[in-house]
């Protein structure tokens, strides 16, 4: 089977040579020390040399100073820096408790359009190597960002206390990525093979708002983003760090393909649980626990863990990190352990 082949087979809980795997993506301070263990001069050398199954593709956005999409709301007020910004930090809306008397569009709304290019969104998918399936790192955090429109402790009050104010800005961030999506699927149109899209629901023990309110004030406006990821035939990966068991029938109820990153040390998010419940419904990817043992252990330990996912799970697991960013404090020699593992 070719990268392609094995990550379709995989997601689709089909049989296959051997699960597929992806690198996740390193972040820029451990990069110097991952191409010089692995003796590659850039990422797209560390990526082949590792044969990760899935190509990610971060879609190009042009917002200085961050120039990412998932930057892409000022919302931070009272002088915090966009880079360093917090969801928990005061929003723009704190004070907003009425969409009727208070002006939602008083805010300055970016436009997609303005900050995105269809030639470089098919440059950047153009440049991964045949035989790989394209994923699109769109995030689309749609939930994440109307935490930071209000300030996340705010948010909760005013989803609960004010609901149609929440709706309101939530709706103009969804249209925001529906629109910004649609930029991305037309100028790719035919050479994408998934996305990933996703929020943070859980904490390390639990959810951090009930199944209840995940299903009524959050998935309204995931569903129209899966929906539109799914008329252009895309496989769709749902990110959501944390316990997020009971989330779990939301995701597969509004058709996503695969979970991400199954936090193997979040309370009730062992493979065997997830399995065992959930496994003829949807497809999971991570599982090696980015936490501890990726940090503390060893090349054997990593390489047992591997191995038992692959033992539990032979297809239906896209075996990677449990944290898509690789962090500096990962020796390399154990994400080697890693792929060695996924491959015997």
């Amino acid at each position: 089977m070719n990268h392609k082949e094995r990550f379709i087979a995989t997601i689709e809980r089909k049989p296959v040579d051997r699960p597929a795997c992806w690198l996740g993506m390193p972040v820029p301070a451990v990069h110097k020390a991952l191409f010089k263990y692995f003796r590659v001069k850039n990422l797209r050398e560390l990526k082949l040399t590792l044969g990760t199954d899935i190509w990610d593709v971060d879609v190009p956005y042009n917002h200085p100073p961050n120039n990412h999409i998932a930057m892409a709301f000022d919302f931070p007020k009272k002088g915090q820096v966009m880079e360093h910004r917090t969801l928990t930090a005061p929003g723009f809306f704190e004070d907003y408790k009425d969409p009727q008397k208070d002006d939602i569009d008083a805010f300055d709304w970016p436009q997609p359009e303005d900050h995105m290019d269809e030639e470089e969104c098919r440059r950047v998918v153009e440049e991964a190597p045949d035989g790989y399936p394209v994923m699109g790192v769109l995030w689309s955090s749609h939930f994440q960002d109307v935490y930071s429109a209000f300030g996340m402790s705010t948010a909760f009050v005013k989803m609960v206390r004010y609901p149609d104010v929440f709706n309101a800005v939530h709706d103009r961030i969804i249209e925001f990525y529906l629109k910004a999506n649609k930029i991305f699927y037309e100028a790719t149109k035919g050479m994408l093979d998934a996305i990933l899209i996703g929020n943070d629901f859980g904490g390390q023990k639990r959810l951090m708002l009930s199944p209840e309110n995940i299903r009524k004030f959050a998935m309204p406006g995931a569903k129209k983003l899966v929906d539109q990821a799914k008329s252009y035939g895309l496989k769709v990966i749902y990110h959501s760090c944390g316990s997020i068991f009971e989330a779990i029938p939301e995701f597969i109820r509004i058709g996503v393909d695969a979970i991400h990153p199954i936090q193997a040390l979040a309370v009730n998010m062992e493979i065997k649980r997830l399995k065992s419940h959930y496994y003829d419904k949807v497809s999971f990817c991570g599982g090696v626990d980015a936490q501890e043992l990726l940090v503390f252990g060893n090349p054997d330990q990593i390489r047992q863990k591997v191995y038992d996912l692959k033992s539990i799970m032979p297809t239906g697991l896209i075996i990677s990190p449990s944290h898509e960013a690789i962090l500096p404090d990962v020796p390399p020699e154990n994400i080697e352990a890693l792929f060695q593992a996924v491959k015997e």
